[in-house]
């Protein structure tokens, strides 16, 4: 019988010592790409595997990451989860997902009860919950290493990484005012949501660089779900006088106003055009298809997992270096047109 390989073996033919090995193993970005592709080359070559429960105990740590999440956008959650994984499949760490509600009384003890239950070495935290400043100190004072995700900076570099929605909701709003748009309608998320008040005033504040106010009564609070944004669009395209574009804070309430339009008998886009934020798989997949913001979800999500791993490595410095925000963009599709505002008014 073959003896199996060990550390020890490694480190004598590759030439490093056996901490340097055991970085390599644990996914320590602290060792040079160079040294770890010398060490991984043996590792291979010798068939070494080391016990996955050994080397927790060596280390202190569990390799379990927490994601604590409230939203009811399983697409939104989708994307997180695979660009969590892929920083993750990398250095041998593991997803534990967790969801709460964000409005319930116990949400710090109960967050706080899952990470010391799953033993975590730390947690990434997606809006609206990551907009809890209680939370966030909670976690603080624990000592426990987390990451927000939101679309304001909250918190130092090291625990936030920020997408600009305000920035991409105002261009958002010269998009319609160049198409010839003013009869403009907005169907906000909960207002409650930092994420929703971000978009809704940039897009004010981009359409009033072109003299166009959105009147308060074509203002709707939806709550980021499609069954509230069908509510809304009833509401706005049963009006005699109809707008003759809708933005809608996300694409599942957008998508909502698409098959409002259809039931209604409005062509989309010759008499209303249709957008929405995120670009989620939906969408490109409903017809028309959808004009939208590319919120790169994923991106966020690979960045918070390198900070949380750095932060847990106590390499803090290097946390706070990645990039902490990222800028959503535009996509054009064919839910959106030049205005015909004859058509409006039935």
């Amino acid at each position: 019988m073959q003896k199996q390989s060990t550390i020890n073996d490694v480190a004598r033919i590759a030439g490093v010592s056996k901490r340097t090995v055991s970085r390599v193993i644990n996914g320590s970005l602290s060792v040079g790409e160079s040294t770890r592709l010398k060490v991984e080359k043996v590792i291979n070559e010798l068939k070494y595997a080391p016990n996955a429960q050994a080397r927790g105990l060596a280390s202190s740590r569990s390799y379990l990451l927490g994601l604590i999440y409230d939203n009811p956008d399983a697409l939104y959650l989708d994307d997180v989860q695979r660009g969590v994984l892929e920083v993750c499949s990398t250095l041998g760490y593991e997803l534990v997902v967790h969801p709460c509600r964000y409005q319930s009384e116990s949400l710090v003890n109960d967050c706080l009860r899952f990470m010391r239950r799953s033993k975590l070495d730390g947690v990434i935290v997606l809006p609206p919950v990551s907009e809890s400043e209680t939370l966030a100190l909670a976690l603080k004072e624990s000592g426990s290493p987390y990451v927000r995700l939101s679309s304001v900076a909250l918190d130092t570099q090291e625990h936030i990484v920020v997408s600009d929605d305000r920035a991409a909701a105002a261009e958002m709003a010269r998009y319609f005012a160049q198409l010839g748009h003013e009869k403009i309608a907005f169907i906000s998320g909960p207002q409650r949501y930092k994420s929703s008040t971000e978009r809704m005033e940039g897009f004010q504040l981009g359409l009033s660089a072109y003299g166009v106010k959105i009147p308060a009564e074509m203002i709707l609070e939806g709550n980021n779900t499609f069954e509230t944004g069908i509510e809304c669009a009833k509401q706005l395209l049963q009006r005699i006088k109809r707008p003759t574009a809708i933005f809608a804070n996300n694409d599942q309430m957008a998508a909502a106003v698409l098959k409002v339009a259809y039931s209604l008998g409005i062509k989309v886009p010759e008499q209303l055009s249709v957008a929405g934020f995120d670009d989620n798989m939906l969408a490109s997949r409903v017809t028309p298809s959808l004009t939208t913001i590319r919120r790169p979800v994923r991106q966020m999500a690979l960045l918070a997992t390198t900070k949380m791993i750095m932060s847990i490595e106590q390499n803090h410095k290097a946390a706070a270096n990645v990039a902490a925000k990222v800028a959503p963009t535009l996509v054009v599709r064919e839910s959106t047109g030049r205005c015909q505002s004859s058509d409006t008014e039935n």
